[in-house]
């Protein structure tokens, strides 16, 4: 692995040429900064300082083309820190218009541009040339920017993690509505999102309309909608809660206005989410491969959903192990002479993939019985045992290679060969 990491630094540095004009830039939301220099890392040119519409960025690509023609330059190469999502139409036009755009890390930026003047000054300026030196020693990486299928899938992943927060937020609100006007409610209604619970939140939303009413006509308005699970005992229950409730009763004209506005975004939030899965679904269905993904016991729609939305076209990858760094789930060890420090995760990737990786193997371990018998296996081995946490990070790791084996070589998870058999006889012996 390291020697392909090798190969693929020394690729990046021999794609820099003499015929290469390097540009870097630091982007903001109104106003962006470029500076060029070559292989060697002379500055050319004056800097571009463009603003972020159709003009500013037409400014930028004639600059390059006619900076990249006065010295000779037949090549450009036009790098980014991909801080924000200021720079995503601005990567879409550049592409579009043949330019060649890379990406820097934002960590290189950091610890690099006190090299630049031995200062820890920051600025737009001083950063735009320290990307272009970045890129000219092959510092850089290809962005994988999302398209077609795979650009609606991450804008309605995205979309759905953020109605999703909203719904909790609401769902947290309307607990404490309950906590200040009715804190005897969950006693009688555990789970409160059931129908008969809504109906009454909707119908009778303080304690005094509950009494005003009586359990029999409360009841009778169950009954209307829910046939069962519901009968006298819980509407007397409810009365007998409300009769003795010590909840709020200043405020009742608010509060039932309160009540009532959080329960439309109730509904408004679970209609949302579900006209976005339903979306995804379709997608799902027309990418090669996503059938087979979701072959896997315990790996369901989100996940797979999720994972296509971050990763993108599985056929941009040699292999898994990519997609592994991608995510920022790559070992990393602090080692110095005999000192042996702690290996770790190097978090250097996309913290939405990771999350979602991880969210996924927790109940894999409890759901896949190959993928419990190998967190069995990494915790209690005889040698070198894994803590829970180190195992399901390694099984993160585990699930990313089979999800990409399964999407692109289009069949079903199969767990032997999951396992492998040289795993299969570890855990044979391991049980033994």
């Amino acid at each position: 692995m390291k020697n392909k990491l090798k190969q693929k630094q020394n690729q990046r540095i021999t794609r820099i040429t003499e015929s290469t004009l390097v540009v870097g830039a630091d982007i903001a939301k109104k106003i962006h900064v470029a500076r060029a220099v070559d292989f060697r890392g002379i500055e050319l040119g004056k800097d571009c300082v463009f603003h972020n519409d159709q003009q500013g960025l037409t400014k930028l690509a004639t600059w390059m083309k006619e900076l990249g023609q006065a010295h000779g330059k037949t090549d450009i190469v036009f790098g980014i820190e991909p801080t924000g999502h200021y720079w995503f139409p601005l990567a879409a036009f550049l592409q579009a218009q043949g330019i060649h755009v890379v990406v820097v890390n934002p960590h290189h930026v950091n610890k690099t541009k006190e090299l630049e003047d031995n200062s820890q000054t920051k600025s737009d300026y001083k950063d735009a040339k320290v990307i272009a030196d970045l890129i000219r020693n092959g510092k850089y990486s290809e962005p994988k920017l999302p398209t077609k299928e795979y650009a609606d899938l991450r804008i309605l992943m995205n979309l759905r993690e953020k109605v999703s927060a909203s719904l909790s937020q609401v769902k947290g609100r309307i607990g404490n509505w309950f906590d200040r006007f009715f804190p005897e409610y969950a006693g009688v209604f555990k789970e409160w999102t059931g129908k008969a619970s809504l109906m009454t939140m909707r119908a009778f939303p303080l304690p005094a309309d509950i009494v005003a009413k009586g359990a029999r006509e409360v009841l009778a308005h169950w009954k209307t909608v829910v046939k069962r699970g519901v009968g006298i005992k819980r509407a007397e229950r409810l009365l007998a809660a409300a009769t003795a409730s010590i909840g709020l009763t200043e405020g009742s004209v608010a509060a039932r206005m309160e009540l009532s506005t959080l329960l439309e975004q109730l509904e408004l939030f679970k209609e949302q989410l579900e006209g976005i899965m339903k979306q995804v679904m379709q997608i799902l269905e027309n990418i090669p491969g996503a059938e087979h993904m979701l072959s896997v016991p315990g790996v369901g729609v989100i996940t797979v959903a999720g994972f296509l939305a971050e990763v993108g076209d599985l056929s941009n990858y040699d292999h898994g192990q990519q997609i592994i760094r991608l995510a920022g789930l790559n070992l990393k060890e602090n080692s110095s002479g005999k000192r042996k420090g702690k290996t770790g995760i190097s978090k250097r990737g996309r913290s939405r993939l990771r999350a979602l990786l991880f969210r996924a193997v927790m109940p894999l371990v409890a759901k896949n019985e190959s993928l419990k018998a190998l967190h069995r296996y990494y915790t209690s081995r005889s040698q070198n045992p894994l803590k829970k946490k180190q195992s399901l990070i390694a099984l993160c790791g585990k699930l990313i290679r089979v999800l990409y084996t399964l999407g692109t070589k289009r069949r079903s998870y199969n767990a032997n060969e999951m396992l492998g058999p040289a795993r299969q006889g570890q855990l044979q012996l391991e049980a033994a």
